[in-house]
């Protein structure tokens, strides 16, 4: 017979008195003042990747990649090479979380930094890679945000990237069905949040 346990249980309450919970987490309100990265700051980020750390170019590129198509991080590390036509130019893209799968055309920019990528690790399945060789994992993802964007004195998270797409095509204009259609929501309820917030639909309301 196991011998019974002599160590105490101590209240949750006590512990609070006794002050020795964990730091309470900060909300995403209190760590950042809005929730999407504007374009200009997706180029610095970008520009800082490739200088941070020994994966620059894959990690300039998966930034890119996953704001001009709007990437969860669970799409982007998910990303394969089979979901990319690199000759005409376009990425199937794979929505989770019950979204709708689409298919982007790339941009010539897309498609030099995707090959040079390709070619600096030719035997992956996977468009984006860790150091072991495997697939990058969530993970990986934030901590390589964290690093580069400790310059633009927010704190950068990936979804961040997603959020800036949307944003960014609601302030040029694109119409709300094609941008649900674009970012992959069920609902255009997820959408019209975008355009909620693009400060261009106010234009013209005052002229001095």
């Amino acid at each position: 017979m196991m011998p019974r346990s002599t160590a105490k249980v101590v209240p949750l309450r006590q512990h609070q008195k006794m002050g020795k919970l964990p730091p309470r987490r900060k909300t995403n309100a209190e760590l950042r003042s809005r929730e999407y990265l504007t374009e200009s700051e997706i180029e610095k980020l970008v520009k800082a990747a490739e200088k941070v750390g020994r994966h620059g170019h894959r990690d300039a590129t998966l930034i890119l990649i996953a704001y001009r198509h709007a990437l969860r991080v669970s799409e982007l590390v998910s990303l394969r090479w089979d979901a990319i036509d690199l000759g005409k130019g376009y990425i199937h893209v794979n929505r989770l979380k019950n979204g709708r799968d689409g298919t982007h055309p790339l941009s010539g920019r897309e498609i030099r930094a995707l090959r040079r990528l390709k070619r600096d690790y030719p035997d992956s399945a996977h468009v984006f890679v860790s150091e072991r060789g495997g697939p990058m994992t969530a993970s990986n993802v934030r901590k390589m945000l964290t690093r580069a964007g400790e310059g633009l004195g927010i704190s950068v998270h990936p979804h961040m990237l997603r959020h800036g797409c949307g944003f960014r095509l609601a302030n040029k204009g694109i119409d709300t069905r094609s941008i649900q259609a674009y970012m992959g929501h069920t609902s255009i309820n997820s959408t019209v949040v975008y355009t909620e917030i693009a400060p261009d639909r106010f234009k013209g309301f005052w002229k001095d």
